[in-house]
């Protein structure tokens, strides 16, 4: 049984602007085709963008050169040229990850799959029914011999629909539309949430990390901002209780805030007092 894999490439690719400022730099051509065989590449890995040997092993400049077969520096300067284009993004433990992968996965050509075989099992199937109702006035050993391959073919039908249904169960949904940082503030809050408890669940990271998203683009709030509101809620002894989740961090994120600048507060007058000054006076 095969796997269905493909990427999505736009018919409007090089009218892009990020493709037309790549087109201007001195190894354009081979730079975009580095770009073509690094999405080839991703989905191969079919790990929602994810570009890597395995979990475990992230893929190195050096061994990207080897794969596609072009020079070294010219690997290093595209895996720049796409970073700084946000083309890309690269982990802390340089584990690369196409940017807006849902772009280049076509999640509408599963269903028109599944009607082209529904139709070609569907006429396999009329095919052999016609064939059945020629023979009807043959002997009853051909009868006989007829139902057995009857019933063969419809087994085929079958096993021919059971394998596509696979097929299409085992092409792996694209991602929900958080980034990278999403993820990674979705994996920070439930690694403190461990230290803090270590018998804590493994929650859903994918909708953790939309959640983060969420908090990004409709409350306003930069990655730094939720990270380090991720850290405070996690060292105070009230809130690494109540903060359990993005949902409930997103529901406290303004009352957090609040904490925090009066915890800030305190700390400054008790500063203040050390060195001789009293702020209430």
């Amino acid at each position: 049984m095969s796997n269905i894999k493909w990427i999505k490439l736009s018919t409007s690719m090089f009218e892009d602007e990020k493709i037309k400022l790549i087109e201007s730099l001195p190894e354009a051509d081979t730079i975009l085709i580095i770009w073509i065989k690094l999405l080839s590449l991703a989905g191969k890995t079919n790990a929602t963008g994810g570009v890597y040997l395995n979990e475990n092993i992230p893929y190195t400049d050096e061994m990207l050169s080897t794969i596609f077969d072009r020079p070294l520096q010219t690997v290093r300067l595209a895996l720049t040229t796409f970073e700084r284009y946000r083309m890309i993004e690269i982990t802390n433990h340089n584990f690369i990850f196409i940017a807006n992968w849902e772009k280049h996965q076509n999640i509408d050509g599963m269903e028109k799959i599944r009607l082209q075989t529904a139709k070609r099992v569907r006429k396999h199937r009329e095919k052999k029914e016609q064939e059945q109702l020629a023979l009807e006035g043959e002997t009853a050993k051909k009868d006989v011999t007829l139902h057995v391959t009857y019933c063969n073919a419809t087994e085929e039908d079958k096993e021919l629909e059971e394998d596509i249904d696979k097929d299409i169960k085992n092409i792996k949904p694209s991602r929900l539309k958080y980034e990278i940082p999403d993820m990674e503030n979705a994996k920070l809050l439930f690694q403190l949430m461990l230290e803090n408890n270590e018998n804590c669940k493994e929650p859903n990271l994918e909708s953790w990390a939309n959640e983060m998203r969420l908090m990004r683009e409709r409350d306003k709030r930069t990655e730094e901002h939720i990270q380090y509101v991720i850290k405070w809620s996690q060292r105070d002894s009230f809130w690494k209780t109540n903060i359990l989740s993005p949902s409930k961090l997103r529901k406290q994120f303004d009352q957090l805030i609040v904490r925090i600048k009066e915890e800030k507060e305190k700390e400054k007058k008790k500063e203040a007092k050390q060195k001789g000054f009293d702020l209430s006076d």
